[in-house]
């Protein structure tokens, strides 16, 4: 079962453009357009992998190390999320800390590109995805405490299995996981309402603002690790929040029913609700943090056992 999950942890590396791909498409048809296809992901990658990459006049080695470093992060990620409560073993070990202090690192990569350009609209960017970051990780750790807790253990296999079955869906404190690890997937892809991923307006952008000086192969590992950091939180909430079972088919079976369906659920907010004050976005983060808290709270307290 381990060697059948890492092929399937590698096989990420292929599939991850597909979920914004698939999650773009879907939008598109529910406001009533054409939209782009699903596989319009792998188009961009191509052509930008075509290209030649930019340096912009006064950038050094953070510049030029930064694309390839981000890539390495979420590739890392991805080996150390177990499929259905198993992974190969890649000698990364499957800590959840471990997987928050990579999403990180690749978020630092790119903040100190964006000043080693000196671009003002890179920085401007840079400084509101910090600030976010701030809310966001804060919100990560917690909501992965909360799945840790019935396992006695930040182990993600461990945490996958002590998620399985039915019974933890009778206590609050899994509710309040989830639902703070639902705020904490809109700011890791950087989705609507906290950002637009479709604008490329300066004054607006969020996670677009630090690619501005980007282009070519650069360009195309950065919007890889994007799909990748998809991939990741998709299948990681499927993984941890949502209903799935012991045995290891059953669980793929189930787990890509959950990403499909946590794909879905992406769009329809996305078309629903238009992106927020970026002032406001701190406030909604730190009220998933209080529940979030709150679960952790239940479950110590033994309302959530």
């Amino acid at each position: 079962m381990s060697a059948l999950a890492a092929i399937l942890q590698l096989l990420g590396v292929a599939l991850a453009p597909l979920l914004p791909g698939s999650i773009q498409a879907l939008k598109a048809r529910l406001q009533g357009r054409r939209g782009p296809s699903p596989w319009q992901p792998y188009r961009m990658l191509r052509r930008l992998w075509g290209k030649s990459a930019v340096d912009p006049e006064g950038t050094g080695v953070v510049y030029r190390l930064a694309p390839p470093l981000v890539a390495a992060c979420l590739l890392a990620a991805l080996v150390i999320v177990p499929i259905a409560g198993h992974a190969g073993n890649f000698g990364l070990g499957h800590d959840a800390l471990v997987l928050v202090g990579l999403l990180a690192l690749a978020r630092f990569a790119l903040a100190a590109a964006a000043w080693d350009t000196g671009s003002g609209f890179a920085l401007m960017g840079a400084a509101r995805d910090l600030m976010i970051a701030v809310f966001g990780e804060a919100l990560l750790v917690l909501a992965l405490l909360v799945a840790a807790l019935p396992a006695h253990s930040t182990d993600l296999r461990a945490m996958s299995a002590a998620a399985s079955g039915g019974a933890i869906w009778s206590g609050p404190a899994h509710w309040c996981g989830a639902i703070a690890f639902a705020l904490v997937i809109l700011v890791e892809t950087g989705r609507q309402p906290i950002d637009n991923p479709d604008t490329h307006l300066e004054l607006t952008m969020i996670h677009e603002g630090p690619l501005l000086e980007y282009a070519g192969r650069d360009l195309a590992f950065i919007q890889w690790a994007a799909a990748a950091r998809h991939w990741v939180l998709l299948l990681l909430g499927a993984e941890l929040f949502l209903p799935h079972g012991s045995a290891f088919g059953a669980g793929i079976g189930l787990l890509v029913l959950g990403v499909v369906g946590l794909c879905a659920a992406l769009a329809v907010i996305e078309t629903a609700e238009a992106k927020m004050r970026i002032l406001r976005v701190p406030a909604l983060l730190g009220f998933g943090c209080v529940i979030a808290l709150a679960g952790a709270g239940l479950w110590v307290g033994g309302v959530g056992a």
